[in-house]
């Protein structure tokens, strides 16, 4: 499917930010970056950007853009982007004859809303509008956005910004069919040339229907109030559902302003994998010298290093470098990590009291993490898919065991923590093996 996305208007009120405002960039990535990033996360490569204010600029930096990330560019330039931004969609009137989506260059938007769009059907002649029917929105500007008035069919029945009646928000996210095109010729003989007038005829059709896009976020930058805005969102969107409560809590809050630093260095998720691992295995040194202050270090880079184990996938989704192999590479650094500090705080115990039953809560603590581990993806997939679907859901994980080390290195009881450990990680893999028998 074919993406148009305009980018013709010149963005006064982020002026401050920069001379193109397509080009401002929203935690170190430019706008209209990310917003045609997300387009090629939802499977679309093949984009029509209508420029106008300083366009040559921003057409150059496209052109390079594209290169980098293996994407097919064509330009439509709309000389009239002093006017209403209907004139930037009929730009496209002569490259485009199939159904397409529509997009603005300055919406940030949750990348699901777009997936799913994508899997409706559209009728000959119609368009389809997603929608945010949540009308006490606190990221939406009330006075700026456009409104939209739908029936109980979700048929589109008035649309504009200064409507008086109305009942959800035009996230600016389209599924069109080519009919907009003359819709807004139409309308833009009647004297108007906004998008929204072109809607409006489809609308007294029965061609506009809506798409609710189920509370997800999505925010127009339109000003530097809405750009605060739209960090903050980007940042709390990068807590999982699959994050225990260590990370939900503790690790990830501090991990988001790390990763707000790394991203203003070059930097990539892979050399931050590494360099937590290196943490850990510094940390584990640690517990090998013996003493209280060494195996306080030990434990408080044990931290340190799953805090910062956080920053990788935050940094690739961030900046939209999310890999298959960065995925596994992450996962086997982390194997290893765990398997040295836990026997490092093994080799602790055992020297203190010289007693092999603590080499065996050792081993079974090793074991338990392993075997944690191995059975995590699964557990998420019956989790995220049959139990609460897109909720946050109990996990004990690498953030407990790791935040348990550092408990047991503060307060200098390394043998009991690890026999918590060893039965935290086993008790949830029995849990784990209950909950799939009863799962079928």
């Amino acid at each position: 499917m074919k993406c148009l996305i305009i980018a013709a208007g010149e963005g006064t009120r982020l002026s401050n930010r920069g001379g193109s405002k397509p080009l401002v960039p929203l935690l170190e990535l430019p706008l209209i970056e990310r917003v045609i990033l997300n387009a090629k996360g939802a499977g679309i490569t093949d984009f029509y950007i209508v420029t106008g204010y300083n366009g040559e600029k921003l057409r150059n930096h496209l052109n390079q853009f594209a290169r980098r990330r293996d994407l097919k560019v064509t330009h439509l330039i709309n000389k009239q982007w002093k006017k209403e931004n209907g004139l930037s969609v009929l730009a496209a009137k002569k490259e485009i004859n199939e159904n397409f989506i529509l997009l603005m260059s300055d919406h940030i938007f949750d990348k699901s809303i777009l997936e799913n769009l994508m899997q409706e059907k559209v009728a000959d002649g119609e368009i389809i509008l997603a929608v945010d029917h949540n009308l006490k929105n606190k990221t939406v500007d009330v006075d700026d956005v456009t409104k939209v008035l739908v029936d109980d069919k979700n048929k589109i029945v008035n649309i504009g910004k200064n409507i008086k009646k109305y009942n959800a928000y035009d996230t600016g996210i389209f599924l069109c069919s080519p009919e907009i095109f003359e819709a807004l010729e139409e309308s833009s003989d009647n004297g108007d040339t906004s998008l929204s007038a072109g809607i409006k005829i489809l609308a007294k059709r029965k061609k506009a229907r809506v798409f609710d896009i189920e509370g997800k976020y999505w925010i127009d930058v339109d000003d530097e109030n809405a750009f605060k805005k739209a960090e903050n969102i980007l940042l709390a969107d990068l807590k999982k559902v699959s994050d225990g409560p260590i990370s939900r809590y503790l690790n990830r809050p501090v991990s988001s302003r790390i990763s707000k630093y790394f991203l203003k260095i070059n930097i990539t998720p892979n050399q931050i994998s590494f360099f937590s691992f290196s943490l850990s295995m510094i940390g584990a040194l640690f517990f090998f010298f013996g003493g209280y202050v060494n195996l306080l270090i030990g434990g408080v880079l044990a931290q340190v290093s799953s805090i910062v184990d956080g920053c990788d996938g935050e940094i690739a989704r961030l900046k939209f470098q999310a890999s298959e192999f960065g995925g596994w590479y992450d996962a086997v650094l982390d194997r290893y990590a765990d398997a040295f500090l836990l026997f490092g705080l093994t080799y602790y115990t055992y020297i203190l009291g010289g007693n092999l039953i603590y080499v065996f809560i050792g081993f079974l603590a090793i074991i338990g993490s392993f075997m944690n581990s191995y059975t995590a993806d699964k557990y998420d997939g019956l989790m995220k898919k049959k139990v609460f679907p897109g909720k946050y859901y109990f996990r004990i994980g690498r953030d407990i065991r790791l935040f348990v080390i550092f408990l047991g290195a503060v307060t200098n009881q390394p043998l009991l923590f690890l026999f918590l450990i060893a039965i935290l990680s086993n008790a949830e893999n029995i849990r784990r093996i209950v909950m799939f028998y009863k799962s079928g």
